[in-house]
């Protein structure tokens, strides 16, 4: 296989979960997330899907400098970096379904800051087999400390309506 292909893979595949994200996300901006209290930093929702695309797309670009230079395999030095990367990119396609599938807005913040810590030793791991890719990592480590710190405000300005929720829950059953 050419090592394009091999690219386009490793590409490719992070933004398939961004992807099915998306669907989800959709599905609950309006009513649910249009009715939320946001603070003003909040950028428009147009930017979300760019930004992800280019970070998706950066991180697995990295994926794949580092599996190419241990050998094009997943064990010996690659082993911890890209268990890490697959452990990051898990809580990171977690965190639609969470946030907007559940309307989890506190679920979310658990994840994204499980998400944020992870993908920064992600970041230093890759770093120490591949600078390039290490440093592909930091635009998505500033991207998540923004998307962390606007996921708290969102949570502080929408506090949880027990009664509201439990009526939700008594309907679903």
């Amino acid at each position: 296989m050419s090592e394009y292909w091999k690219v386009a893979g490793a590409v490719i595949l992070p933004n398939v979960g961004g992807i099915m994200g998306g669907f989800i996300t959709r599905k609950n901006i309006d009513p649910w997330y249009k009715k939320l209290n946001f603070p003003s930093y909040r950028p428009p929702n147009w930017i979300f899907a760019p930004m992800w695309t280019s970070i998706y797309s950066a991180m697995g670009y990295a994926s794949y400098l580092v599996w190419r230079d241990c050998g094009s395999s997943f064990s010996g030095d690659a082993k911890w970096p890209l268990i890490t990367y697959g452990t990051q990119l898990a809580l990171n396609w977690a965190w639609t379904p969470i946030f907007f599938g559940n309307r989890n807005i506190k679920g979310g913040l658990i994840d994204i800051t499980a998400l944020t810590a992870t993908a920064s030793l992600c970041g230093v791991l890759f770093y120490r087999v591949n600078k390039v890719a290490g440093l592909l990592f930091i635009p998505y480590i500033a991207w998540l400390s923004f998307a962390s710190m606007l996921n708290y405000s969102v949570y502080k300005l929408n506090p949880e309506d027990k009664e509201q929720k439990a009526v939700e829950n008594t309907k679903q059953e």
